[in-house]
């Protein structure tokens, strides 16, 4: 999912590796009478789209000239083999919780994350895997305590089960702290022309009519770690604040909003500013560009419309998957690890 707003790309362009990478796999299965794929795979590193299956084309698409670049036939039949794998068990995991939660009918989800970080400077790793059915939590594995952890119930059966099967999660760890890691390093290596630019935000508030909430919009960044703040008269304000979700352009990079409620009369008496940090430049806007009718920035638009396509993608019907993560088992791979990134879990 790229390509743009061509006049982002302008924007100064130079070579720093971001500090901190990613490697992330985003899975959601989806039961029940829906026009929508009953599984959507997407693999990120650092937030950007690399890979995508779903179970109508059932093969695993490229989604970077890197990646078609350095894997072969082989690489692409093992992905393909553990995803086909893959949309079998987390069918068969919805099947079973439904039945946990009493459930007979109605469109359900059941969605996976797991992935891990790697800082590139102090060599600080980081793993971690969340289960989700029906867009609440109901999974989790603490590495740290080498356990897996429920917030309801119907995930306690799983939870004894799991933490009893030493060899399991000896696995995990292995999985987390090491082949995750070397994968995330590879892929890193694949794309380091493209995935060690900083582009800097374009920053604009934004205001519909005179009486509306403000809006802070920083858009055409990379990578993605950004901060936004709202100041009054050189302080930090956080009341009436409210900070939108990280979401990402069709070019590959990304936007993000922050948006202050606040009366014409408050603006009006208070000096509000807004300030957008990105690797370690700051830029600060005060000036309200004011939106005719209905109308919005064509850069908003492009943004939103990349962030629906790839919010419907991972996480179905609506869920988000970052914040919705609610399954009752893990699934079983066809992999050992050893020929694809993807995790090695056990079935159902």
């Amino acid at each position: 999912m790229r390509s743009g707003v061509g006049l982002l790309l302008l924007l100064g362009i130079h070579l720093a590796y971001a500090r901190t990478h990613s490697l992330k796999y985003f899975y959601t299965a989806v039961s029940g009478d829906i026009n929508f794929p009953e599984l959507t795979t997407v693999g990120l590193i650092d937030d950007g789209q690399f890979i995508y299956f779903d179970s109508s084309i059932m093969k695993p698409i490229p989604k970077t000239e890197w990646i078609k670049q350095n894997e072969g036939p082989h690489y692409w039949e093992e992905e393909t083999n553990i995803l086909i794998n893959k949309h079998m068990v987390l069918k068969n995991n919805i099947k079973v919780a439904k039945e946990r939660f009493n459930q007979s009918t109605g469109v359900h989800t059941y969605q996976q994350m797991y992935g891990c970080e790697w800082d590139d400077e102090t060599g600080a790793t980081n793993g971690f895997l969340q289960e989700g059915y029906d867009g609440e939590d109901f999974l989790n594995l603490d590495l740290k305590d080498l356990r897996w952890i429920s917030p309801v119930q119907q995930g306690l059966i799983t939870t004894q089960k799991w933490n009893n099967d030493k060899a399991l999660l000896e696995k995990d760890k292995q999985y987390f702290n090491t082949e995750c890691i070397e994968w995330l390093k590879k892929y890193v290596q694949y794309g380091k022309s493209s995935l060690e630019k900083t582009v800097s935000p374009q920053v604009s508030l934004l205001q519909k009519d005179h009486s509306s909430s403000v809006t802070c919009h920083a858009t055409g960044f990379y990578p993605s770690g950004v901060t936004i703040t709202w100041m009054n008269n050189g302080q930090e304000h956080h009341e009436d604040v409210e900070v939108g979700e990280l979401l990402p352009n069709v070019d590959g990079t990304f936007q993000k909003t922050c948006t202050l409620r606040v009366t014409p009369d408050e603006w009006k008496k208070n000096k509000f500013s807004c300030v957008v940090e990105h690797k370690g430049i700051i830029k600060e806007e005060n000036e309200i560009r004011t939106n005719n009718g209905n109308s919005l920035p064509i850069g908003i638009i492009v943004g939103v419309v990349a962030a629906v396509v790839l919010l419907i993608v991972m996480a179905g019907i609506g869920y988000k998957i970052y914040q919705k993560k609610k399954g009752f088992k893990p699934v079983n791979g066809s992999d050992d690890g050893s020929n694809s990134s993807a995790h090695a879990e056990q079935h159902a």
